[in-house]
């Protein structure tokens, strides 16, 4: 059984954060979203991994995830030319699943549990077409939704439905068999131009298919915007996050929970409050922070109290009274200016400086 991971699209909501970067590389708990996608991939047996790129982040990606050996998978990179929709992605990774079976997952989503057991049950379960991961949402309207009947079988998918009949969202993990490219080569693009995987599924259950679903008890996170980002990294620093002080911690500092300090990261008359992590070659001096906080590498903070928030690798935050709710770039300066101003609730991209009020 073969992985596809689709890590293309262009972060239209987390901008002007992913005007220089992929959405699927921005970090929770200071580690990019699409690790935790291979990893949960790679738990299940699934090391054979396409991964879907886009032109623009591409080369990006690439990096962060090498040739596979340090996650324990393979990947091979495939380049969709243009944002045709979920069902173009599968369509363009055909020559890669070369007949196999093989599990579609999104490259923003994050889960609280892992896929192993249905990905088993799909693998024994030959008579079944597909296989989709639903969750119940208090937004349907917002999702691709199914509608199921009491023996555990999908009758019907609806993009986005007005008047939604179900408020079981597809959570953007799929398993799939060779089948559903004969589903795929007879539906046409939707309103918006692009061949969605909704549609696929339904014509692959007209076709005689049938389609089974799991529930996702655990918390389910689409990572589309600021407020996804920042609610990701409380559940998954309070979750996930196992404390260690790698780094050096004075006398003059405090610190209380769980608190992850990596190598080379230095804590000086600070008061560290877990869930938190920080990065390797951070500085925090004369500081608060946290909780559910994350602080990536080399970054700096110096009298400041920072709470709530996602501090991105190389910033800087001094004299600042009171920092939360915020998601700062990569490269950011946050620093006083002319006049004193309270709580911040900032969304900053990447090479910004931003200036404060102050005395």
């Amino acid at each position: 059984m073969k992985g596809l991971v689709l890590a293309g699209g262009s972060g239209t909501r987390l901008r002007p954060l992913t005007y220089s970067g992929a959405k699927q590389l921005v970090p929770i708990a200071n580690r990019p979203i699409l690790l935790y996608v291979i990893d949960n991939l790679v738990d299940a047996g699934i090391t054979d991994i396409a991964v879907i790129l886009s032109p623009e982040t591409g080369t990006e990606i690439r990096s962060v995830l090498g040739n596979g050996s340090d996650l324990g998978a393979s990947f091979t990179f495939i380049t969709q030319d243009r944002p045709g929709g979920l069902a173009h992605a599968v369509a363009t990774a055909r020559a890669f699943l070369d007949g196999s079976d093989f599990v579609m997952y999104l490259g923003d989503n994050l889960i609280g549990t892992k896929i192993r057991e249905p990905v088993t049950a799909f693998r024994e379960r030959r008579e079944l077409g597909a296989w989709v991961m639903l969750k119940e949402v208090s937004n349907p309207s917002a999702f691709g939704v199914a509608e199921v009947d009491e023996s555990g079988q999908v009758v019907r998918l609806v993009e986005k439905p007005k008047e939604p009949r179900s408020n079981l969202a597809l959570v953007g993990i799929y398993m799939f068999r060779a089948s559903i490219f004969d589903a795929i080569a007879q539906i046409k693009p939707s309103a918006r131009g692009e061949l969605e995987i909704t549609d696929a599924i339904a014509k692959l259950i007209e076709l005689g298919g049938r389609v089974h679903f799991s529930h996702v008890d655990s918390w389910w996170l689409d990572t589309g915007k600021k407020d996804d980002i920042l609610l990701a990294n409380d559940t998954v620093l309070d979750d996930w996050l196992e404390g260690a002080i790698v780094g050096e911690v004075d006398s003059a500092s405090s610190i209380a929970g769980r608190v992850r300090i990596e190598k080379g990261a230095r804590v000086e008359r600070s008061v560290i409050r877990g869930p938190v992590v920080i990065g390797a070659g951070a500085t925090i001096s004369d500081s608060k922070i946290g909780p559910f906080t994350s602080v990536g590498e080399g970054v700096r903070i110096s009298h400041s109290t920072v709470e709530h928030s996602v501090i991105l690798r190389d910033s800087e935050i001094s004299n600042i009274p009171r920092l939360e709710d915020s998601l700062i770039g990569k490269r950011v300066r946050v620093h006083p200016g002319a006049q004193r101003h309270r709580a911040l609730s900032l969304m900053v991209g990447d090479d910004c400086v931003v200036e404060l009020s102050k005395d």
